[in-house]
Parts: structure tokens; C-alpha cells; sequence
């Protein structure tokens, strides 16, 4: 088992009665179980990973010719869109601080083969099944939470939550949409189910009398979609046009219409708000429930049980010029190597700098979802601030299923493997190829065994014609493997240490990164990436 030293930086920022000679001979599972949990660190006031922002994955080993890293990290040609990070470089390179250069995600390291062992089938299905969501609010309210509470009910079933259309059923305004999850991190087969929802400000499910209305609703959802996706018309669910006073779909005449055209405002009472390409109005809502891997027989699905609740919220409208100028600051941050920075915001959350704030909830110890502390959501704005390819701090919803088809719970079973705009291939073969394997780190075996041959190169026949519950969903018995070692973090409260459901260490991982010899990525290795898809409606 590898041996990890006090110069490793697991304890940098942790006074321990143990001196450099005691640490140095113990091995990897005696020095963990050393380690706080993440809410006795946030008591203390201390902070152990000063570039939490920088996630797991972007420590694997790419060995001049693998990269996973395209999809998050892009130079954009097109310099219209709000996204100026320009940071495609990070394919080619591991460009660190001098913090970052020690992987602080050591959970990666462990072996928990013993600990996943000992946990029974029946135990995790039924650890699995328990609703953790619906009391959270209650207690948040009796813990005088002063931040964002969660007012979906019914939540924890999914898609029973919603109608057909994707419309919550219990009146509060939230809209699931199916969209593709992104590569790899919440595939199901490497552990982690999840869904995400939208909501606008009110004004936009509000006609022009002042009456809420789902017509009017579903027309701005639509011309908010035009406006990520660069459409000129799409479909939509069946809408009154005589509620929303407009001639949505152009025919001169209004009735029923099942198209919408482009606009350059926004319908009823939000009329006057002009539809920017690729920005959410001030107001919009975006809640995302990550959940362990459900099993019934050989059918995977969301579980009852969520691992976090993330929810953001646009609170504030940026121009253009305003965005590239806090990117510009940023990407000179990191030139500088200065240590990020955050806006702490209390029960509210976190500022990300780009007119979002974030907040997320996360399992105790006895699974209760609780606030995640100031730094385990601190891991949340590497995805959600300093990342070329997403679309306005976003991910999911560029990637929802076109026009009316797109308006639903996600459903895997109905995707087909869709490609990125400006590809051919599909994005999942397109990934497994370049990447290659079903992960970043290459430790999927089972993705390797079904869709690799011997000698690791992807059998395109194999991929061909699945939809992609087929290509991403794991076994019943690697589902219930890898919720089993998520468990086990829970138990250990250990997340500022990595959220990785691994049950032993993956090989394709960097423990520290030498600048002067790590291998970099040759220009035929390095992609051009959109992250919108092309489902054929275009």
C-alpha cells in the first residue's frame, strides 16, 4: 500500500500531537483514519484544500495521449458567447498553483474493498430507498436557516413529481427538463444518478392581466432555449396563443400553437425583458439532485435517497461587457497563481463572481441532508465559475433534448447518443475513444469489458445504435458496489477529501504533479467541444 508523508499535504492545515517521523510510518488507511471530519474542520475554522475549486479529475493521468479534459476546458472561437475563459490550454497541460500541484482528493487512495464488503445488498437497497429530502425543510426551519429552502414537494419520487411536460405537480413553477448527462462524472455507472430542474422569476409565468399561466410559461421556457441553442423555431408543448397574446408560431392566426419562432422579448408580464443569446434572466432557479444509483431487479433509475441537493439562483443580470471583464480578472488570477477567491454569503450560500450564487446540501453522518460547509461548496464553483465550455456557469440545460420532447423528467431510455455540435460521431463513443475509457480515470472496468477490445481501442460496432441508458448504465451489482463505498464516506463525513464513490484506488491518477515532467498533450490530441448536442431537429 503506498505510503503518504506529512509533505503530502494531508495534513498541511491540520495541527495533529504527531510528529513528521510518526506520520512517515504509518500507511494510507492509519493516516486517514486521522482525518477530521468536514464539519469539525469548518468549527475550526480551517480550510484544507485551498484549490477545492480544482476537482478530481483534472489529476489523471493523460499520458500524452488521453484526455477527458475537453469536455470542461475550451478556447472558444466563436467571442460572442458569454463564456471568455479561454482556457483550453488545460488539455494540454496541468497548469497548477503551487497548491494545486498536490492532489488533495486522498479519499481516491483508499482501498475500501473491506468496508463495502461488510455492507449487505439489503442494506444498501434499503439505505437507498429511504426519502432523505422531505423533512429537510422542516428542520431547516426549525434551525432558523436563513438561506434558500427547498419548496418542491414530493420531490424524492422524481418523476412522479412532475406531469408529463415536466411541470411540478404540487404549483411551485419548477420544470424538469431530459437532458444528457455530462461526460463522465454523472453517468450512472460511475456512481451517481441526478436530475435538474429550472425555474424563472415570476413575471414569467405571468400573462399580461397579472394571472399565472402555464401557456405563457412554456412560450418564454421555449425562447429561453432558442436563445442557448441559436434556432430560428422550435417545437413546443401545446400552448394558447390567444392567453398569450402573441402569434407564437407565425401563421397569422391565433390558436393553438405547437412552434414557436424567435423573439426579441419575452412574452406576457416579462414583455419587456429582451431575450439575450446564451443569458438567463436576473431571478432564474436551478435546483439539481445528485442520488445514489436506484436498483429495482436489473433496472437503474434515480433513488429516492439524494447524496446533495445543489441549487443556484441568477441573482444578478450581467451585460456582456461586464462578463468579459470578470473572466479577464480570473484568467489573470490564475496566470498570477493567486489562491481563488469566494464571497462567503452565510446561510445564502456563496457568490461565484459571475451573478450566481450557490448553495447545496449534502448527508450527515445519520444521511439527514444538512448545509454543506464554506468549503465543501467552495468544490462547487470549479464546474460552476472558471470552466470554458459551460454556457452562462451552466451545464444541463444547453444540453436538454430539443423542442417539446426536451420538457420532462430525464429519461435515459429515451436519448439516443446525440453528437456535440460540429461532430458526427456521437458524444459518448466520441468520449470513450478520447478519453480512453468509461471515466476519467480509466478504472471502469466494466465500461472497458463492454465497449473495448483487448488491445483498448473502442469497438465502434459495439457502441453503435445503443441509447444511452444502454451505454452509461452500470450492472445491479456494480450499482450496488459503488453505493456501498459512497455510504461509507457518508459514515466518514470525509468529503473535503474527495466525493468519489471508489471502492479501490483508481491507477490513472496523479498523487502530486511535477511541472517539470509531467507529459503534456501533442495539438492531434487537443478538441474543439460544444457542449449543446445536435438530436437531429436542427
Amino acid at each position: 500500500m503506498r505510503s503518504l508523508t506529512l509533505s503530502g499535504l494531508l495534513f498541511c492545515a491540520i495541527p495533529l500531537p504527531l510528529t513528521a517521523q510518526d506520520l512517515s510510518a504509518l500507511d494510507t488507511a492509519a493516516l486517514m483514519a486521522l482525518r477530521p471530519a468536514s464539519t469539525d474542520l469548518a468549527e475550526a475554522g480551517r480550510r484544507y484544500n485551498a484549490e477545492a475549486p480544482v476537482p478530481p479529475m483534472c489529476y489523471t493521468k493523460i499520458e500524452g495521449r488521453h484526455n477527458p479534459c475537453y469536455v470542461c476546458h475550451q478556447s472558444n472561437s466563436d467571442r460572442t458567447r458569454p463564456n471568455f475563459m479561454q482556457d483550453g490550454g488545460l488539455q494540454a497541460e496541468y497548469a497548477f498553483s503551487e497548491a494545486g500541484l498536490t492532489n488533495h482528493y486522498a479519499n481516491l487512495f483508499i482501498d475500501r474493498s473491506a468496508e463495502v464488503a461488510a455492507i449487505a445488498d439489503e442494506a444498501i437497497l434499503d439505505w437507498i430507498g429511504q426519502d432523505n429530502y422531505s423533512d429537510l425543510a422542516g428542520r431547516l426551519a426549525a434551525q432558523g436557516f436563513a438561506g434558500w429552502v427547498p419548496d418542491l414537494e414530493g420531490y424524492a419520487e422524481g418523476a412522479a413529481a412532475f406531469d408529463a411536460e415536466g411541470l411540478a405537480r404540487d404549483g411551485s413553477w419548477w420544470v424538469a427538463f431530459n437532458y444528457k448527462p455530462q461526460p463522465s462524472t454523472f453517468w450512472p455507472t460511475n456512481g451517481s444518478t441526478d436530475d435538474v430542474l429550472i425555474r424563472l422569476a415570476p413575471k414569467f409565468y405571468t400573462a399580461a392581466d397579472g394571472t399565472e399561466s402555464r401557456d405563457v410559461y412554456f412560450a418564454n421556457l421555449a425562447l429561453l432555449e432558442l436563445a442557448f441553442q441559436d434556432l430560428d423555431r422550435i417545437t413546443l408543448p401545446p400552448v394558447d396563443e390567444r392567453i398569450v397574446g402573441a402569434d407564437l408560431d407565425g401563421d397569422g392566426v391565433l390558436g393553438e400553437a405547437r412552434e414557436i419562432v424567435r423573439r426579441e422579448t419575452y412574452l406576457g408580464a416579462a414583455s419587456d425583458h429582451p431575450v439575450t443569446r446564451m443569458i438567463y434572466p436576473e431571478g432564474t432557479e436551478f435546483l439539481h439532485s445528485v442520488r445514489y444509483v436506484g436498483v429495482s431487479g436489473d433496472e437503474i433509475a434515480p433513488a429516492r435517497r439524494m447524496k446533495e441537493l445543489r441549487y443556484m439562483v441568477k441573482s444578478r443580470e450581467l451585460s456582456i461587457p461586464q462578463i468579459a471583464s470578470r473572466y479577464g480578472n480570473e484568467r489573470q488570477e490564475k496566470t498570477d497563481e493567486n489562491l481563488p477567491r469566494f464571497v462567503d454569503l452565510g446561510d445564502r450560500g456563496m457568490d461565484n463572481g459571475q451573478g450566481w450564487t450557490l448553495l447545496a446540501f449534502i448527508e450527515d453522518r445519520g444521511g439527514h441532508l444538512r448545509p454543506q460547509t464554506n468549503e465543501e461548496l467552495f468544490f462547487c464553483r470549479g464546474c460552476h465559475t472558471s470552466a470554458g465550455a459551460n454556457i452562462d456557469q451552466t451545464w444541463a440545460f444547453p444540453r436538454k433534448m430539443t423542442g417539446a420532447a426536451g420538457w420532462g423528467y430525464i429519461d435515459l431510455h429515451a436519448q439516443h447518443d446525440a453528437p456535440n455540435l460540429g461532430q458526427e460521431a456521437g458524444e459518448i463513443a466520441l468520449y470513450l475513444a478520447r478519453a480512453g475509457g468509461g471515466d476519467e480515470f480509466r478504472s471502469n472496468d466494466e465500461m472497458r469489458a463492454r465497449w473495448f477490445d483487448e488491445g483498448g481501442a473502442l469497438r465502434a460496432d459495439a457502441v453503435a445504435g445503443k441509447t444511452v441508458y444502454e451505454l452509461i448504465a452500470p450492472s445491479r451489482e456494480r450499482a450496488l458496489r459503488l453505493n456501498k463505498a459512497y455510504r461509507v464516506l457518508v459514515e466518514e463525513q470525509s468529503f473535503v477529501f474527495g466525493r468519489d464513490a471508489t471502492v479501490t484506488p483508481p491507477v490513472n491518477v496523479h498523487a502530486e504533479i511535477d511541472e517539470a515532467t509531467a507529459p503534456t498533450l501533442p495539438p492531434e490530441f487537443r478538441y474543439a467541444h460544444d457542449i449543446r448536442l445536435d438530436w437531429g431537429l436542427r
